[in-house]
Protein backbone atom coordinates (compact mmCIF):
# COMPACT_ATOMS: atom_id res chain seq x y z
CA UNK A 1 0.00 0.00 0.00
CA UNK A 2 0.97 3.30 -1.26
CA UNK A 3 1.13 6.05 1.38
CA UNK A 4 0.64 9.34 -0.01
CA UNK A 5 1.79 11.74 3.53
CA UNK A 6 4.98 9.21 3.41
CA UNK A 7 5.72 10.29 -0.25
CA UNK A 8 5.30 13.64 0.23
CA UNK A 9 8.00 14.03 3.40
CA UNK A 10 10.35 14.82 0.80
CA UNK A 11 8.08 16.41 -1.92
CA UNK A 12 10.77 19.06 -2.87
CA UNK A 13 13.82 16.74 -3.33
CA UNK A 14 10.97 14.35 -5.03
CA UNK A 15 9.89 17.49 -7.00
CA UNK A 16 12.78 18.53 -8.49
CA UNK A 17 13.40 15.63 -11.11
CA UNK A 18 9.70 16.07 -12.50
CA UNK A 19 10.44 19.89 -13.77
CA UNK A 20 13.74 19.40 -14.85
CA UNK A 21 12.06 16.72 -17.19
CA UNK A 22 9.15 18.79 -18.14
CA UNK A 23 11.77 21.82 -18.68
CA UNK A 24 12.94 19.94 -22.01
CA UNK A 25 9.73 19.06 -23.45
CA UNK A 26 8.71 22.28 -25.92
CA UNK A 27 5.00 21.21 -26.33
CA UNK A 28 3.27 24.78 -26.79
CA UNK A 29 -0.55 24.27 -26.82
CA UNK A 30 -1.12 21.40 -26.00
CA UNK A 31 -4.67 19.50 -26.30
CA UNK A 32 -4.44 16.95 -23.77
CA UNK A 33 -1.49 16.27 -21.18
CA UNK A 34 -1.31 12.74 -19.50
CA UNK A 35 0.33 11.72 -16.31
CA UNK A 36 0.47 8.64 -15.49
CA UNK A 37 2.05 7.42 -12.48
CA UNK A 38 0.63 10.58 -11.02
CA UNK A 39 1.17 9.63 -6.94
CA UNK A 40 -0.78 11.71 -4.62
CA UNK A 41 -1.11 14.45 -7.68
CA UNK A 42 0.96 17.75 -5.90
CA UNK A 43 2.99 17.66 -9.61
CA UNK A 44 0.48 16.96 -11.66
CA UNK A 45 -1.47 20.13 -10.44
CA UNK A 46 1.66 21.99 -12.05
CA UNK A 47 0.21 20.56 -15.64
CA UNK A 48 -2.01 22.70 -15.37
CA UNK A 49 -0.78 26.07 -14.45
CA UNK A 50 1.94 25.35 -17.23
CA UNK A 51 -0.85 24.11 -20.06
CA UNK A 52 -3.87 25.99 -18.87
CA UNK A 53 -5.87 24.86 -21.84
CA UNK A 54 -5.26 21.16 -22.03
CA UNK A 55 -6.84 18.42 -20.57
CA UNK A 56 -5.13 17.18 -17.99
CA UNK A 57 -5.73 12.92 -17.63
CA UNK A 58 -3.54 11.19 -14.91
CA UNK A 59 -3.67 7.61 -13.82
CA UNK A 60 -2.18 5.72 -10.88
CA UNK A 61 -2.27 2.18 -10.04
CA UNK A 62 -2.79 2.92 -6.19
CA UNK A 63 -6.31 4.02 -4.83
CA UNK A 64 -4.75 5.87 -1.61
CA UNK A 65 -2.42 7.91 -4.28
CA UNK A 66 -5.71 8.42 -6.37
CA UNK A 67 -7.54 9.44 -4.01
CA UNK A 68 -4.94 11.60 -2.69
CA UNK A 69 -4.58 13.36 -6.46
CA UNK A 70 -8.41 13.98 -6.49
CA UNK A 71 -8.46 16.25 -2.98
CA UNK A 72 -6.15 18.56 -5.03
CA UNK A 73 -8.66 18.46 -7.64
CA UNK A 74 -6.88 16.33 -9.92
CA UNK A 75 -9.11 14.41 -12.43
CA UNK A 76 -7.31 11.05 -11.28
CA UNK A 77 -7.95 7.61 -12.27
CA UNK A 78 -6.82 3.84 -10.93
CA UNK A 79 -5.06 2.24 -14.11
CA UNK A 80 -2.09 0.23 -14.79
CA UNK A 81 -0.10 1.85 -16.94
CA UNK A 82 0.30 -1.30 -19.29
CA UNK A 83 -3.33 -0.98 -20.04
CA UNK A 84 -2.92 2.95 -21.01
CA UNK A 85 -4.03 4.25 -24.32
CA UNK A 86 -4.49 7.77 -25.50
CA UNK A 87 -7.43 9.66 -26.44
CA UNK A 88 -6.92 10.86 -30.33
CA UNK A 89 -6.59 14.49 -28.68
CA UNK A 90 -3.16 13.29 -26.65
CA UNK A 91 -0.07 15.82 -27.24
CA UNK A 92 1.83 15.07 -24.33
CA UNK A 93 2.78 12.18 -21.77
CA UNK A 94 4.80 12.38 -18.55
CA UNK A 95 5.78 9.39 -16.45
CA UNK A 96 7.71 10.59 -13.54
CA UNK A 97 8.92 7.72 -11.31
CA UNK A 98 6.98 5.07 -12.68
CA UNK A 99 7.95 3.01 -15.05
CA UNK A 100 10.97 1.36 -13.26
CA UNK A 101 7.80 -0.73 -11.54
CA UNK A 102 6.87 -2.24 -14.84
CA UNK A 103 9.33 -4.81 -16.44
CA UNK A 104 8.52 -4.65 -19.65
CA UNK A 105 8.77 -0.52 -20.12
CA UNK A 106 10.44 -0.85 -22.93
CA UNK A 107 7.68 -2.54 -25.39
CA UNK A 108 4.70 -0.39 -23.65
CA UNK A 109 7.11 2.32 -24.19
CA UNK A 110 7.35 1.41 -28.35
CA UNK A 111 3.52 1.20 -27.82
CA UNK A 112 3.01 4.49 -27.18
CA UNK A 113 5.01 5.98 -30.29
CA UNK A 114 3.07 3.60 -32.44
CA UNK A 115 -0.81 4.82 -31.15
CA UNK A 116 0.13 8.76 -30.21
CA UNK A 117 -0.11 11.23 -33.42
CA UNK A 118 2.85 12.89 -34.94
CA UNK A 119 4.25 15.84 -33.38
CA UNK A 120 3.46 14.58 -29.75
CA UNK A 121 5.81 14.14 -26.60
CA UNK A 122 6.84 11.47 -24.65
CA UNK A 123 8.65 12.85 -21.16
CA UNK A 124 9.61 10.19 -18.59
CA UNK A 125 12.03 9.78 -15.50
CA UNK A 126 13.11 7.16 -13.52
CA UNK A 127 15.68 6.27 -10.61
CA UNK A 128 18.84 4.28 -11.65
CA UNK A 129 19.99 3.70 -8.14
CA UNK A 130 18.84 0.13 -8.06
CA UNK A 131 22.72 -0.92 -6.90
CA UNK A 132 23.04 2.20 -4.56
CA UNK A 133 23.92 1.48 -0.78
CA UNK A 134 20.98 2.11 0.27
CA UNK A 135 19.08 -0.65 -1.92
CA UNK A 136 21.70 -3.17 -1.01
CA UNK A 137 20.70 -3.05 2.36
CA UNK A 138 17.41 -3.44 2.12
CA UNK A 139 18.38 -7.03 -0.22
CA UNK A 140 20.90 -7.92 2.33
CA UNK A 141 18.89 -7.32 5.19
CA UNK A 142 15.68 -9.41 3.53
CA UNK A 143 17.54 -12.38 2.60
CA UNK A 144 18.94 -12.94 6.41
CA UNK A 145 17.59 -15.90 8.26
CA UNK A 146 15.12 -14.04 10.19
CA UNK A 147 13.38 -12.05 7.36
CA UNK A 148 13.99 -14.26 4.35
CA UNK A 149 10.59 -16.64 4.56
CA UNK A 150 9.03 -13.58 4.81
CA UNK A 151 10.63 -11.80 1.80
CA UNK A 152 11.39 -14.18 -0.16
CA UNK A 153 9.16 -13.53 -2.95
CA UNK A 154 9.52 -10.01 -3.49
CA UNK A 155 10.96 -9.57 -6.55
CA UNK A 156 13.93 -7.22 -5.47
CA UNK A 157 15.42 -5.27 -8.37
CA UNK A 158 18.51 -5.24 -9.01
CA UNK A 159 21.36 -5.27 -12.02
CA UNK A 160 19.94 -3.55 -15.25
CA UNK A 161 15.95 -2.75 -14.12
CA UNK A 162 16.51 0.57 -16.14
CA UNK A 163 18.32 1.51 -19.18
CA UNK A 164 21.00 3.74 -19.45
CA UNK A 165 20.19 7.21 -21.51
CA UNK A 166 21.64 5.68 -24.86
CA UNK A 167 19.79 2.38 -24.47
CA UNK A 168 16.47 4.69 -24.08
CA UNK A 169 17.69 6.61 -27.39
CA UNK A 170 18.24 3.87 -29.71
CA UNK A 171 14.95 2.26 -28.46
CA UNK A 172 12.89 5.31 -29.41
CA UNK A 173 15.09 6.28 -32.52
CA UNK A 174 14.65 3.17 -34.26
CA UNK A 175 10.44 3.38 -33.08
CA UNK A 176 10.85 7.18 -34.78
CA UNK A 177 11.44 9.81 -32.94
CA UNK A 178 13.66 12.17 -32.11
CA UNK A 179 15.04 11.75 -28.51
CA UNK A 180 16.87 14.03 -25.75
CA UNK A 181 18.25 11.88 -23.60
CA UNK A 182 20.18 12.45 -20.30
CA UNK A 183 21.18 11.25 -16.20
CA UNK A 184 21.76 13.83 -13.34
CA UNK A 185 22.97 12.48 -9.99
CA UNK A 186 21.48 14.67 -7.70
CA UNK A 187 23.04 14.87 -3.86
CA UNK A 188 20.13 15.55 -1.64
CA UNK A 189 20.75 17.00 1.31
CA UNK A 190 18.29 15.33 4.16
CA UNK A 191 18.11 16.44 7.95
CA UNK A 192 16.44 14.46 10.47
CA UNK A 193 16.56 10.81 12.89
CA UNK A 194 17.68 8.83 10.08
CA UNK A 195 16.30 10.33 6.59
CA UNK A 196 17.20 7.83 4.16
CA UNK A 197 14.87 4.96 5.99
CA UNK A 198 12.47 7.97 5.85
CA UNK A 199 13.25 8.36 1.96
CA UNK A 200 12.96 4.97 0.79
CA UNK A 201 10.13 3.98 3.39
CA UNK A 202 8.06 5.98 1.37
CA UNK A 203 8.99 4.09 -2.07
CA UNK A 204 11.62 1.24 -2.25
CA UNK A 205 10.37 -0.85 0.70
CA UNK A 206 6.50 -0.51 -0.23
CA UNK A 207 6.31 -4.01 -1.61
CA UNK A 208 8.15 -5.24 2.46
CA UNK A 209 5.76 -3.24 4.32
CA UNK A 210 3.20 -5.36 2.75
CA UNK A 211 4.13 -8.24 3.95
CA UNK A 212 4.70 -7.76 7.09
CA UNK A 213 2.62 -6.89 10.15
CA UNK A 214 3.19 -3.66 12.05
CA UNK A 215 5.39 -5.35 14.53
CA UNK A 216 7.43 -7.31 12.20
CA UNK A 217 7.60 -4.24 10.22
CA UNK A 218 8.80 -1.54 12.79
CA UNK A 219 11.49 -4.58 13.91
CA UNK A 220 12.80 -4.51 10.31
CA UNK A 221 13.16 -0.76 9.87
CA UNK A 222 14.80 -1.16 13.41
CA UNK A 223 17.94 -3.67 12.03
CA UNK A 224 18.09 -1.60 8.47
CA UNK A 225 19.47 1.80 10.44
CA UNK A 226 22.41 0.66 11.27
CA UNK A 227 23.33 -0.30 7.78
CA UNK A 228 22.31 2.84 6.16
CA UNK A 229 23.57 4.64 8.55
CA UNK A 230 27.05 3.20 7.69
CA UNK A 231 26.47 3.29 4.60
CA UNK A 232 25.06 7.23 4.44
CA UNK A 233 26.64 8.90 7.96
CA UNK A 234 25.71 12.38 9.08
CA UNK A 235 28.19 14.75 9.36
CA UNK A 236 28.68 16.89 12.76
CA UNK A 237 26.02 19.32 12.10
CA UNK A 238 23.54 16.83 11.53
CA UNK A 239 23.42 16.78 7.57
CA UNK A 240 23.39 13.57 5.23
CA UNK A 241 24.21 14.04 2.34
CA UNK A 242 22.09 10.79 -0.45
CA UNK A 243 23.38 10.80 -3.94
CA UNK A 244 20.49 9.83 -6.61
CA UNK A 245 20.88 8.83 -10.54
CA UNK A 246 17.86 9.06 -12.11
CA UNK A 247 17.72 8.89 -16.10
CA UNK A 248 15.53 11.38 -18.22
CA UNK A 249 14.20 11.41 -21.98
CA UNK A 250 12.14 12.68 -23.33
CA UNK A 251 11.23 11.84 -27.31
CA UNK A 252 8.51 13.57 -30.21
CA UNK A 253 7.17 10.73 -32.21
CA UNK A 254 7.61 11.25 -35.74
Amino acid sequence: MWNPDTYLAFADHRGRPFFDLLARVGAQDPRRVVDLGCGPGNLTVTLTERWPGAVIEAWDSSQEMVDAARERGVDARVGDVRAWTPAPDTDVVVSNATLQWVPEHRDVLVSWTRALGAGAWIAFQVPGNFDAPSHVAVRDLASSVEWRDLLSDIPFRVGKVVDAPAGYAELLTEAGCTVDAWETTYLHELTGDHPVLEWITGTALTPVRSRLDNDQWQRFRTELIPLLDEAYPATPDGRTFFPFRRVFVVARVG
